[in-house]
């Protein structure tokens, strides 16, 4: 069984830090490629920024440089750390492995990865 077990996230007060992690078990982690995922309320499901199991990131334009994702191929875990907090930061976030199985996918063609247990992420003023 594929799981993804995420911790971290928070309320921190804009300009400040978090970290996310995603522990995964059930799939050879060092093939497959990883992303974080958010949805604030009222709005859609977005990419925030992935890994490929090669150590290639991407990000959304409006993390990239505040934001870096990284993989622990060791651990099984990839971590989500975000600098320079931003009100539109505010959502729940999901870790999403590219794998059919994986209770959040990547898999174009199944459904998006904001489902089921993600971590709420709160930025005030």
């Amino acid at each position: 069984e594929v799981q993804l077990v995420q911790s971290g996230g928070g309320s921190v007060q804009a300009g400040g830090s978090l970290r996310l992690s995603c522990t995964t078990s059930g799939f050879a982690f060092d093939d497959i490629d990883m992303g974080w995922y958010r949805q604030a309320p009222g709005k859609l499901c977005e990419v925030v920024s992935t890994i490929s199991s090669l150590g290639i990131t991407w990000y959304t334009e409006s993390v990239r440089g505040r934001f870096t994702i990284s993989r622990d191929n060791a651990k099984n875990t990839v971590y989500l750390q975000m600098e320079s907090l931003k009100l539109e930061d505010t959502a729940v976030y999901y870790c999403a492995a590219d794998h059919p199985h994986s209770p959040r996918t990547m898999v174009a063609g199944l459904p998006v990865p904001c489902r089921g247990q993600g971590t709420q992420v709160t930025v005030s003023s």
